[in-house]
């Protein structure tokens, strides 16, 4: 997944960009009726700010205040990411409710709200086993943008 950047600041070894946030519902042809469509429409355009190391790859290359990067993630990571965060929970919320619902059939459990709430309680584990995989550190390292590549601003040459 790569983005572009424009270089707002150069300090200290880091670097900080500055990211427009797009929508696709701009380039759909339904986005007149669609009602994700008017969503984007309504929010306005956000940028996103980043202070990354500057990398060793640009240390080559004289980077300037204005200049544009492309930002990049590894999309293996993005992916990991999403399976955990959103199939974590409802993995957990399944099987503990199929025990709950085995434990009702064997007699075990006397009310099918016990069941509920070991279900529920399946799926809360869950998203803790998800938060605390995205939290740890190495993993969060994967995570953060990289630099990828410098694309220099134009020189503007007036001729008279």
């Amino acid at each position: 997944m790569e983005e572009l950047a424009e270089v707002i600041a150069i300090e200290n070894g880091m670097i900080s960009v500055v990211s427009q946030v797009k929508s696709s519902c701009n380039s759909c042809s339904q986005v007149s009726t669609c009602a994700s469509g008017q969503v984007a429409k309504a929010i306005p355009h956000k940028k996103l700010s980043f202070t990354l190391p500057l990398s060793t790859f640009l240390n080559n290359q004289r980077v300037q205040v204005g200049d544009c990067v492309v930002l990049t993630l590894p999309e293996i990571d993005v992916l990991k990411s999403a399976w955990q965060v959103y199939l974590l929970p409802i993995i957990g919320l399944l099987s503990f409710s199929a025990m709950g619902q085995w434990l009702i059939m064997q007699k075990v459990l006397s009310h099918e709200l016990l069941a509920l709430g070991i279900g529920l309680t399946g799926g809360y584990l869950g998203y803790r086993l998800a938060k605390y995989l995205q939290n740890h550190s190495d993993y969060q390292g994967k995570l953060q943008p990289k630099i990828l590549r410098l694309i220099p601003k134009l020189l503007v040459v007036d001729v008279k």
